[in-house]
């Protein structure tokens, strides 16, 4: 299995510049730009299109997507969960999904106002879940007004619930603090602290690497392209062999660079989603900082 994951490394590594001419990602599905979302609204399709807004009501209220759905991005979490972001329960969030007329035959497209730093979240509780046509609004609601795309107002239409569905749970996209402290001394597992890099340093995971989730995006808040991204990863040692898993302050962030792993095709990448508002908290685990901070 090693020699052949190794074998699908140096692929990838060399089919970085045909990736860049061609710009598309090897899992160029999960990312749509504002024209192709416009199409794919419009076309007669056997599945249902459910675009998913991921900024605050407000925002929402302000203008959207014609048809989208507001979920706010802290809908999400718990307010009373013992860990700062700590996600609803399993019902809760499944609940939430069916409420918004999702179903695992839904072409679902979500979006934001950060570089899909909110919508990327949603994105890995999807896959978590089950959900298998999942796509990102590459630049979010930015995207969608630059290219001179008309907003709707106000409340928004009621979607049509969905029955729930037997949740087809992902354990290989997700991780635990057991997890990676199992796994400290397995090559084959990356830990990546995608936190800015002045957090990083007052405390992490002693053998995590800190590989900053914006450094992801353009200057215009789109991914960077499919090389530059690449090479990003590959750069900070991370390869699609290994088995990488992400975490933050408290998973939100850590999302985004899960979505930019699987965008490239990383086929082994979960999210620690209690990240260090848990680990830091506990004493019983091992911590670092840098030196002279």
């Amino acid at each position: 299995m090693r020699k052949y994951l190794i074998g699908a490394t140096m692929a990838i590594a060399m089919s970085t510049a045909a990736l860049a001419g061609e710009n598309a990602y090897p899992n160029d599905h999960l990312i749509i730009n504002a024209s192709s979302l416009v199409e794919l609204v419009a076309a007669d399709s056997e599945s249902p299109v459910v675009v998913i807004d991921m900024r605050p009501a407000e925002a929402f209220a302000e203008g959207h997507i014609a048809g989208a759905q507001s979920m706010p991005f802290t809908a999400l979490s718990d307010p009373e969960g013992p860990v700062e972001g700590m996600l609803r329960s399993e019902a809760e969030l499944t609940g939430m999904f069916a409420a918004a007329g999702l179903d695992t035959s839904s072409q679902i497209v979500l979006y934001d106002d950060r570089g899909g730093f909110r919508a990327a979240r949603l994105f890995w509780l999807l896959e978590l879940y089950g959900y298998r046509n999942v796509s990102i609004l590459d630049g979010g609601i930015g995207a969608w007004t630059a290219a001179d795309l008309p907003l709707s107002v106000g409340a928004g239409s009621t979607p049509a619930g969905r029955p729930r569905f037997p949740v087809a749970y992902t354990p290989r996209r997700y991780a635990s603090a057991e997890w990676i402290l199992e796994r400290r001394d397995d090559a084959e597992t990356v830990v990546v602290d995608v936190r800015p890099t002045d957090l990083f340093t007052k405390g992490h995971i002693p053998w995590a690497r800190n590989i900053p989730w914006a450094a992801n995006l353009d200057a215009d808040g789109t991914m960077l392209d499919p090389q530059a991204l690449a090479v990003h990863f590959l750069e900070a040692g991370v390869h699609p062999e290994d088995n990488v898993v992400v975490h933050c302050q408290n998973g939100s962030a850590a999302a985004h660079s899960y979505f930019a792993l699987r965008l490239l095709g990383y086929p082994r990448v979960r999210v620690y989603d209690r990240s260090w508002s848990e680990w830091g908290a506990d004493p019983t685990l091992p911590h670092a900082a840098m030196v002279g901070e």
